[in-house]
C-alpha cells in the first residue's frame, strides 16, 4: 500500500488537499512577500524600552529633531521619552515636569520644546506647553482669536524657520497659525468639493514646505514656505497605492521621496516629490518590518525612518531608500 493508502478514498482526498494547499501557498505567499520585501531589506533596528528598562506602551508619536539629533517619543504612559541618535534613552518628561496629556510636539531652532496638550484635571484648557532647551517649563499658550478656539484640541505641531507655530487639531477644518508669542495669525483651510477638509497633522520639511494631512480625505496638501498652495496627493482606498487612514508624513530630499504611514493598511506608502505613488512596505504583522496600526513617521539627518508601530509597542527604524 502506498503513502496515501493506495486507491482508497481517504488517500485521494488527502492527496487532493495537499495539492490544493500547495497551490494556495504558491499564489498567496509571493504577494505577501512582495508587499513586504522593501521594508524587510531596509529594516535597521527597533526602540522597545524606556530609560528604566521598562517597555514602551502604545507609542503614538515620534519626532527626529535636527537641533540635537535626538528622538522624541510619546506613549500611553503619559510621558515623553528622549533618545540619543544611537537610540539610547536619555531623559523622560512626565507629570512631575508638567506633562499630563501630551499629543504631539515640535522643537524650534533654539531647542525649545512645544508640547500639544489636551485639557487635564490641573488645567481645564487645551494648550501648548513650552519648555526651554534645558527642558524646564516656561509657559502655556492658550487658543483664542478664532471660531472654535475654546474647544480646539491641539494634536500635532510644526514650527517654521521664522518661529511661526502651526497647529493641527483632531479633525479640525484647518491648521491654526500662531506667531512666536502664541498670538493667532491665520487658518490654513484646504477644501475638498464644497467643504473644508478636516485635518489631523502638519509637518514642515527642511526646505520650508508645509504639509497638511487629512485622515478623513486620505489626502496630503502641500504648500510653499509662504503658505501658497502647490499641489495635493493621495487617494482613498484599501488596496496598494491607496490610503485608508493616513496619519503622518516624512520627506527625504536626499532620495527624493515622501513617506506616508497608513494606520488601517499597516503600511508605509512611498511617493516621489510630485506625489506620484511608487511603492509601499509593511503590512499587518508582529515581526521586524511588519506593523500593527502605525500612527506616526519621521526621518532624521542620517536618512533613517522612524515609525511608531503602536500596537506592537515599539518604534521601528528603517533606512530611507
Amino acid at each position: 500500500m502506498g503513502l496515501y493508502g493506495g486507491n482508497s478514498t481517504y488517500g485521494k482526498h488527502l492527496l487532493l488537499s495537499f495539492l490544493l494547499l500547495t497551490l494556495c501557498l504558491q499564489l498567496f505567499v509571493p504577494r505577501q512577500l512582495s508587499a513586504q520585501s522593501e521594508g524587510e531589506s531596509n529594516y535597521l533596528d527597533s526602540i522597545n524600552s524606556d530609560e528604566d528598562g521598562g517597555k514602551l506602551a502604545y507609542p503614538s508619536f515620534v519626532l527626529a529633531e535636527p537641533v540635537m539629533n535626538e528622538i522624541y517619543v510619546i506613549d500611553s504612559m503619559v510621558r515623553i521619552i528622549i533618545y540619543s541618535s544611537d537610540l539610547f534613552p536619555l531623559y523622560t518628561l512626565s507629570k512631575r515636569n508638567g506633562i499630563e496629556s501630551p499629543q504631539g510636539l515640535a522643537v524650534d531652532e533654539k531647542g525649545d520644546v512645544y508640547v500639544a496638550q489636551a485639557l487635564s484635571k490641573s488645567d481645564p484648557k487645551n494648550r501648548i506647553s513650552v519648555f526651554n532647551a534645558c527642558l524646564n517649563w516656561e509657559q502655556n499658550i492658550y487658543f483664542e482669536g478664532f471660531e472654535g478656539a475654546d474647544s480646539f484640541m491641539p494634536y500635532r505641531i510644526a514650527i517654521d524657520k521664522n518661529g511661526l507655530i502651526y497647529v493641527a487639531g483632531l479633525h479640525f477644518p484647518g491648521v491654526i497659525v500662531l506667531d512666536k508669542n502664541g498670538k493667532f495669525l491665520d487658518i490654513m483651510s484646504p477644501e475638498e468639493g464644497d467643504k473644508k477638509a478636516r485635518l489631523n497633522n502638519v509637518m514642515i520639511d527642511r526646505k520650508g514646505k508645509i504639509y497638511l494631512l487629512s485622515e478623513e480625505e486620505s489626502r496630503i496638501y502641500v504648500y510653499d514656505e509662504n503658505r501658497k498652495f502647490l499641489f495635493k496627493f493621495g487617494e482613498k482606498g484599501g488596496n496598494a497605492g491607496k490610503l485608508s487612514r493616513p496619519k503622518g508624513i516624512a520627506v527625504d530630499y536626499n532620495v527624493g521621496k515622501m513617506y506616508v504611514v497608513d494606520y488601517m493598511r499597516h503600511t508605509v506608502n512611498i511617493y516621489d516629490m510630485d506625489g506620484k505613488y511608487i511603492s509601499e512596505f509593511g503590512g499587518m504583522g508582529w515581526t521586524e518590518g511588519w506593523f500593527q496600526h502605525p500612527t506616526d513617521i519621521t526621518i532624521d539627518s542620517k536618512g533613517r525612518l522612524f515609525v511608531s508601530d503602536t500596537f506592537n509597542d515599539r518604534i521601528q527604524v528603517f533606512k530611507s531608500m
